[in-house]
């Protein structure tokens, strides 16, 4: 390990020592893949609380995208290309829904999905190109085309108005309203894997195999904010940049996928470009982490008794 790695490490630590004292503020909800297939709930320093082994190419399904931690602590996933699934922390399956059998329009596959504050569920239909929305019992209550070509749609969040921030490994970003009318477009290359909405209106991006993370102003598509190949004053290089999650403190939280065994899979970075945290449990989630959720505040202590309680 070279000085400026060690100084970096160590920097780290202590930063994260004085923001996490209480280890309870923040928990890490990861979905990997690619041969480890797991679910995992891990403390800030990255050891697991609570597993869970998913199918993994037994199962016909070797890629996990999107991952979500629903308010009464049950997890929403997926264990295959079509099945998203919620489970409780003793591992029921309490509501599943199958995209290749239920509401179906031709081949499907899914990279992306929200519990919604009604209890619907938003599914994101690649090769369909389709979003749709299901109610509890799989009912379809609403669905809209995707713009065409959209078969490679991966990670899609909404707005705080009901609208969509899709992204398409083959044309960008498209931010759509509620009804799905297209109001902004960002082509960006590189296979694009996600984006969402920040609180200031912005757009970031995480530009998948594009190696790059960037703050867009949608108002005249300047970039604003920009990290490429490596993270400066540091020797965590970009991999597959994936999922993008605003901490409390304003950070950037990024998702690492396939950078190897040397880089952070999830890394916190500020507007300075400082890192401030990262999660590195290479044993555990390996080189395919390309989903998780990091939790934060009551949220995580409220899940880490919950844990403890089950």
């Amino acid at each position: 390990m070279n000085y400026i790695k060690a100084l970096t490490l160590l920097l780290t630590a202590l930063f994260t020592c004085t923001t996490y004292a209480d280890d309870n503020d923040r928990l890490v909800l990861v979905s990997a893949s690619y041969g480890k297939n797991v679910l995992a709930i891990c403390d800030v320093n990255g050891k697991p609380i609570w597993e869970y082994k998913t199918k993994g190419k037994a199962g016909g399904h070797s890629g996990h995208h999107d991952v979500q931690l629903l308010p009464n602590g049950n997890i929403l996933f997926q264990d295959t290309w079509t099945h998203t699934l919620e489970i409780t922390l003793d591992k029921k399956i309490v509501w599943e829904y199958d995209s290749a059998k239920q509401n179906a329009k031709g081949a499907a596959s899914v990279h992306a999905f929200t519990r919604l504050a009604n209890g619907d569920t938003m599914i994101v239909e690649s090769n369909r190109g389709r979003i749709i929305h299901v109610d509890p019992k799989g009912k379809l209550v609403k669905e809209f085309p995707l713009k065409q070509g959209a078969h490679n749609t991966r990670w899609t969040r909404m707005t705080d108005d009901g609208g969509y921030v899709v992204a398409s490994e083959q044309f960008g970003i498209v931010h759509y309203d509620k009804d799905g009318k297209i109001l902004w477009e960002y082509p960006i290359s590189g296979r694009v894997y996600g984006a969402r909405e920040l609180k200031n209106g912005n757009m970031f991006i995480c530009a998948g195999g594009g190696k790059r993370i960037l703050e867009v102003n949608p108002t005249d598509n300047s970039v604003v904010w920009e990290v490429s190949k490596k993270v400066p004053g540091t020797d965590i290089e970009l991999g597959w940049m994936t999922c993008i999650q605003e901490s409390k403190a304003g950070n950037y939280v990024i998702g690492n996928c396939h950078a190897g065994p040397t880089n952070p899979q999830i890394f916190e970075i500020n507007k300075d470009k400082q890192i401030v945290w990262q999660f590195d449990n290479f044993e555990l989630v390996g080189n395919g982490l390309a989903c998780w959720e990091v939790i934060e505040g009551e949220r995580a202590r409220k899940l880490r008794k919950q844990i403890a309680l089950r």
